[in-house]
């Protein structure tokens, strides 16, 4: 069966980045790309940082940061009062790590979607603070229902302390039941911390109906702001125990403001991220998540198809609006996180095609995403190519 026609291009929207025409960028999801807009509306604020450091370090910043996280928290549905800015989803789940106060006896639960940083930070937590961290095995074709038994069954009620889950996983590309997770936690009385790195601009979302104890999205991968940008949303009775990785001077503001201040850090990417989102509606924000998930499914279909995996067999994301899609490798290839970050490179080298490549249970997986930027005829010439480069590797 041939795969259904891809989606229209998005008229003129290649032309808002700057990416090398002479390289397919299939992998958005990984550190995203920022359109030109952006790119100017950050220099702007770096000659105005340069021109007077002490002034913009030292007169209404901490205003221009808060006018910054109201505008990406109102986006998605959050608090801005319980919103904090932070450089990247990892480093606000270590915040949240290291704010619980773990101690022996305490459990860490996830799942074996998890990103991988957010595994080492876990493990790294625990081992600190004598707290042990299980991992609950989640199959890849899970339907909703299962996965939330499956934690449910793995809740530990007066030892688990904290349920880590992801909104769109990473390396396999799905999307969870989040709140229906929350809600089984909730029933215990165990918070839940939602890696949400993937959502912000790829997928509608309200934060606040999600009502995870923690979440946090990155939106320097699908809301086209400067890299360095993601809003960290906490809940009311947790604020008061987050605590900064560094203490700087608005240590007794509380919460977001300690967090948000790291004295003389680069807020520019936080300043002008806003207009990241101005230039996603700019596109039609609904015609743009449309279009990216067509294309990543054209182009899942399109490469499975080649390496003769049938329609049957390739991963569905969860929800059709999901802008990332998996392909399996054939057996053998990338079995190895060494193998699979080999095999992506040299993809990147010989085909000019950057993809992201992961190995999960022993298995090579090829993950594709769909952008504005992004045309049929990428996915077709990976097709084209690709199994002659894994047959000679």
């Amino acid at each position: 069966m041939s795969p259904s026609p891809p989606p229209e291009p998005i008229a003129g929207a290649r032309l808002l980045f700057s990416l090398d025409p002479a390289v397919s960028h299939l992998n958005h999801g990984s550190f995203g790309a920022v359109p030109i807009p952006v790119q100017r509306a950050q220099h702007r604020l770096r000659d105005e940082m340069e021109a007077n450091p002490l002034r913009f370090y030292s007169q209404g910043l901490t205003d221009r940061i808060a006018h910054a996280r109201r505008h990406l928290a109102t986006f998605l549905d959050a608090d801005p009062q319980g919103a904090a800015l932070v450089s990247n989803a990892t480093t606000g789940v270590g915040v949240v790590l290291q704010s619980l106060g773990l101690g022996p006896g305490d459990e860490v639960i996830s799942t074996d979607h998890a990103y991988g940083a957010v595994t080492l930070a876990i493990a790294r937590e625990c081992r600190r603070t004598g707290a042990t961290s299980r991992v609950l095995p989640v199959p890849l074709t899970a339907p909703d229902e299962d996965v939330v038994r499956i934690v449910r069954a793995g809740l530990r009620p007066g030892r688990t302390r904290l349920v880590v889950l992801d909104q769109v996983t990473s390396a396999t590309a799905r999307l969870m039941p989040v709140a229906a997770v929350v809600s089984a936690a909730h029933a215990h009385g165990i918070p839940v911390l939602v890696d949400a790195a993937h959502v912000p601009g790829m997928l509608p979302v309200s934060v606040s109906d999600v009502a995870a104890d923690f979440w946090v999205g990155n939106l320097h991968k699908w809301g086209y702001a400067p890299r360095g940008t993601a809003l960290l949303v906490v809940a009311e009775p947790w604020r008061d125990r987050i605590e900064p990785p560094v203490v700087s001077w608005e240590q007794e503001s509380g919460f977001p403001a300690r967090l948000e201040w790291q004295a003389t850090v680069d807020y520019t990417p936080w300043l002008a991220a806003p207009v990241g989102l101005f230039t996603l509606r700019s596109l039609g924000l609904d015609r743009v998540r449309r279009h990216n998930a067509a294309l990543a499914a054209y182009g899942q279909r399109v490469v499975g198809e080649a390496l003769g995996v049938g329609p049957a067999a390739l991963p569905d994301p969860g929800d059709p609006a999901v802008a990332m899609r998996l392909v399996p490798l054939p057996p053998g290839v990338a079995t190895t996180f060494d193998a699979a970050r080999s095999l992506r490179q040299r993809i990147a080298d010989r085909l000019a095609t950057e993809v992201s490549v992961a190995s999960w249970h022993g298995r090579g997986w090829l993950r594709l995403c769909g952008q504005v930027y992004n045309t049929p005829d990428e996915y077709e010439r990976l097709a084209l190519r690709l199994p002659a480069l894994l047959d000679h590797r």
